[in-house]
Order: C-alpha cells, then structure tokens, then sequence
C-alpha cells in the first residue's frame, strides 16, 4: 500500500470542500512525490520474457496520459463525445471494448456487494427528482466549488485546483514575485513552477540566485493582496479574479412551460435517491437494521475545468451503498472498518488493482464533512498524480433528518428488539465507474520483451477482461481447422465474450490480443484434427502454452476466470 505524506492536497472530487488544506511544501529540486510503502498437463515452454515491472518498493513506470488515450481511442475503449464535431469537453463515449469492460467493472461490484450478502438489496432510482430533494440534502444551497477567471483570456479554472507560490530569496528572505501552476504531480508542478521562477530572476537582474523550497497553497486561500500579484496560468500576468462559488448542478425545465416553477437538477450523486426510498425500501423487502441499499447509475456535474481524461468529467457513474445502522458513537467505527475491508477486498482480489500504485487517506479535523463522523478515501497513483479513487465515509443520520425536515415523512426505524424509535445513521462506500475504469486500465498496462521483440500488454484479471479468450485456427484456408475453430467459438459464446479471429501470423494474432486484454488465446492446429490432441491455450502473461482436450476448454476458463 501507499501512504502518502502530503495527502492534505488528495482531490476531493465527489465531495464538495468546506474547508482547505494547510500548505504543504516542495522543494524547488525534487522530482517525484516522497512516500513510504509496505508490501500489501503438457506444456509448452513460454517464450523469453524481459519485463520492466517494479518491485514492491518501487513501483512500475506508469505509461504517461497521452498513451493512455491513444490507446484508448486506438483501440476502441473510450472515444471523445461527439468526435466528429471535435468533441465536447468533459464528455466521453465507450466503445465495443470500453462497454465491455465497464460492464464487467459494475457487474463484479454489484456481484461482490449485493448478490453475494444478504443484507445488501439494490435500487434504480430517477435521475431527476421533486427539485425539493436538493433543497433539503444542501446541494442546492451549499454544492459548489470555488472558480476564479482569468480576466485577459476569459479561462476558468478550479481555485483548488490551482496552486500558487511566494519565490522566497534564500539569502535575506525576501519575496520578489509569485509562481501558479495547475494540478499535476510533483515532478511537473516543481517544474512549471521553478521555470516561472527563473523568469522572475532574471527579469529583476538576479539569475541564478539562490531560492527557498516552494510551498504552494491553494489559490482559494489567497488574500486579495496576494491576488494582485499571482499570474494567471493562461495569460502569465496578474489577471485572475478573486475566488467565488460555483454551482456544479445542470439545471433543466420539466413540462411544457418554462419558468421559475418548473426547474428541475441533473442529480449530482446517487445517493439521495437512497435515502428519499429509504422507507419504500425498508417496508418491501423484509430487511431490519443493519442492512444497506445500493445503487449504481449516472450522474452530473457541471465541473468548472473537467480534465485528466475520465477522471474529472460532467457525466459519469457512481456505485454506492448506504449501510443503514444503530445509532451511537460505540457502533459506528466497527461498521466502517468493515466496510473499509470489503472496498479492500473488492479493488485489490476481485478488480485486481496493483497494491503498490493503492494507498489510503483518513480523513481528520477540518478534512471532515461537517456531518461526517469519519471518512477514509482509497487513492490511486495515477499518471498525473495520486488521487482520490474510493471514499468510505461514516455520515451519520443527516441525510434521513434533512429529507424527514424537508419533507415532513417520518424517516424513523422501529427497532422491535429494543423497543426505540430512532434515525438510523449510516456508512456510504462510493466509487465511480469511470475512475475505477481509469485506474484498471493504468494498473493493467504493461510493456516487455518476448523473444526480442517489444510488447505492450494489458493485464486485466480474467474476471474483469472485456474479452475473456481469442479463437484462432492455425490456417484460415483450412476448411477443418476453420470448422473445429468455429464450433469452438459459438460454444464458448454462450458464456463468455469470446473473438474469433484467423487473419495474419500466428503470432501476429497473439500480440494483438495481448494489447487488448485477452487472457487467454486458444489455437486450433493439426494436432487438433489428426491426433485428437485437443487444443493449446496460450497465458497472456506468462505465453505459457499448455493442451488440453477440447471438452475440458470451458472447465479450464471457468476455473480461470470465475473461480470455480
């Protein structure tokens, strides 16, 4: 696992701040974030495999944004919306592979947290609902995030999202300007930053002069004298407005009149939709106190600066429990912890994700929502920095007492063991689809040497693969091989999603199923048909082959990829 020092700066990207973070520091000369980490038949011969993979103290290179979307859009996972009219900012669409495999991603979720516990059933709410719902959950008054403009260039950017820094002389202390960089890792921030710095030094007649380590803050925590003379990212100069709230809610109109009366919200979060059905849920199916509700669909943000691909977007989808439990600062942390464990269990041995790119952050203090009563975020090491991934809060009874409040229903649970009438509190792990997809996908890249020649691979686990085997006969041109191939085919398809594919070289077919995630390659040749020698089934991973008869195919790739 990763710890991360200076998680004060971790995006809260699915909840909205009520306070900042302190300043953290960085020095002028370091390139990457400081961190601790603890360690969380017959076959044929596999071919020759060098691999840069990390150990566990280091972890493997992460290939750069850039060729996560290429190979996204290259390969069909994910394409900008509306491409063809070049796209639409914060916007995507899944393609063959990308529906896959986000399918894959919800059903083990909902497998994992609803199909396979008793005390866990499942919801689809509206996306749309009363309006009165916002009022009372606070988003309509209080879900914003700080924005400030660049007054020359007219860009927006997130004023948590942009940090800025006093270049400090190391000889007498004094400020001779400021530097504003955007978001990024550490090595890029440092970067951008000391280069605005030089400029600075040299402007004043003082290259080469010595300066002390930057230590950014947030924008959003400037005075306005600081303002003054803070550059704008886009323009260079001091042109930034002071910081104000944004709404980040996408309002529409419902009915065939428009005004004030009709206005209606895209819902931000799942999870309202929880706990306004929280009764209709409680009295259909049977369930008592601690039980949860889950949900997984779309939701919608209107984000000032949405970027880093998926990662910040308008439109994505959110899974979520809400664990309903007993009151009382003694029952609380017991749930969460484990709940904590399951969102552990989940990303790490059912999704796969690397452990060493995986760390955690405990919310404390002013960190907290003013209703949560503990909060632990899962982070992922992304390409442009360690980020929020998962959160696990503990929020308490304030959604059910707003919406009783608001909409004057009695909320209460009827404890028939206890004999009390109370607002139950409850424990909410959420996680966003899109997110989780990003960060599979980065876990799962991978590049080596196989018999001396360069692959890139994607090392989903089979449970999660969009693709779980490829079909190849040896020939194309061979009605018999081509036969026993396809019958292969159609019976594998009844279970799994398989490809069938004869064009070009043998090994020209395995490397193209390696660069999509394939597990497991499965060859038809003439053993097959002369000897009755079954099949070889080819490892991605490994490029061990072994053979097997063709009526223990499935049993092997249930074994492989469910489990059993």
């Amino acid at each position: 696992m990763v710890l991360v020092l200076w998680s004060q700066r971790v995006a809260q990207a699915f909840t909205s701040k009520a306070s900042r973070a302190a300043p953290f520091v960085r020095p002028a000369a370091l390139a990457s974030s400081v961190m601790l980490r603890r360690p969380l038949s017959a076959t044929k011969a596999p071919e020759e495999i060098k691999t840069n993979a990390g150990s566990a103290e280091t972890p493997q290179n992460l290939p750069d944004m850039d060729e996560i979307v290429s190979l996204c859009k290259r390969r069909g996972i994910i394409f900008p919306s509306s491409d063809i009219y070049n796209g639409y900012a914060g916007f995507f669409d899944y393609g063959p592979l990308g529906v896959e495999l986000k399918k894959n991603l919800k059903d083990a979720w909902w497998k994992h947290f609803v199909t396979q516990r008793e005390d866990v059933v499942g919801l689809d709410s509206s996306i749309i609902h009363n309006p009165t719902t916002w009022k009372s959950s606070g988003h309509l008054d209080g879900f914003s995030d700080p924005m400030v403009d660049c007054k020359e260039t007219k860009l927006r950017f997130r004023a948590d999202q942009i940090f800025f820094s006093p270049v400090v002389l190391e000889e007498d202390s004094s400020i001779v300007g400021y530097v504003c960089v955007q978001e990024a890792n550490d090595e890029d921030m440092v970067k951008e930053a000391t280069k605005q710095a030089n400029v600075i030094l040299k402007e004043k007649g003082m290259k080469g002069t010595k300066i002390k380590a930057f230590q950014f803050r947030e924008v959003v925590e400037a005075t306005e004298e600081e303002m003054s003379q803070i550059p704008s990212p886009a323009s260079g100069k001091p042109t930034l407005t002071m910081p104000r709230d944004f709404n980040l809610m996408f309002e529409t109109k419902v009915g065939a009149t428009v005004d004030s009366d009709n206005v209606a919200y895209l819902r931000p979060e799942t999870a309202q939709g929880i706990f306004i059905n929280f009764k209709n849920v409680l009295g259909t199916s049977r369930q008592k106190i601690p039980f949860g509700i889950a949900q997984m669909g779309k939701a919608f943000r209107n984000e000032i600066t949405p970027r880093n691909f998926i990662f910040r977007s308008r439109e994505f989808e959110q899974m979520e429990v809400e664990y309903f439990i007993p009151p009382g600062d003694d029952v609380w942390p017991e749930y969460h912890q484990k709940w904590i464990d399951a969102s552990k269990e989940f990303l790490s041995d059912v999704v796969g994700l690397r452990e060493d790119l995986m760390g955690w952050d405990v919310h404390k203090g002013d960190k907290l929502a003013h209703y949560a009563q503990a909060c632990t975020d899962v982070t992922f090491k992304f390409p442009f920095g360690e980020q929020e991934l998962m959160g696990i809060a503990a929020r308490g009874n304030y959604d059910l007492t707003q919406h009783t409040e608001g909409s004057g229903k009695n909320l209460e649970y009827y404890d028939e063991q206890t004999k009390e009438r109370y607002i139950p509190h409850c424990i909410e792990p959420s996680l966003g689809v899109d997110r989780l997809m990003l960060a599979v996908i980065c876990s799962a890249y991978a590049e080596d040497e196989v018999g001396g020649e360069k692959r890139s691979l994607l090392k989903f686990n089979p449970r999660i693969a969009p693709i779980k085997a490829a079909i190849f006969p040896l020939l194309k041109n061979k009605e018999q091989l081509v036969r026993v191939a396809r019958d292969l085919f159609k019976q594998l398809s009844q279970r799994y999603n398989v490809m069938y594919d004869a064009a070009g070289a043998i090994g020209r077919r395995y490397r193209r199923a390696d660069e999509v995630g394939i597990p497991f390659c499965i060859t038809v040749d003439f053993e097959t048909i002369e000897d009755n020698a079954g099949v070889t089934i080819r490892d991605r991973d490994s490029t061990e082959q072994i053979r097997l008869p063709i009526d223990e195919v499935i049993p092997y790739l249930s074994k492989a990829i469910d489990g059993y």
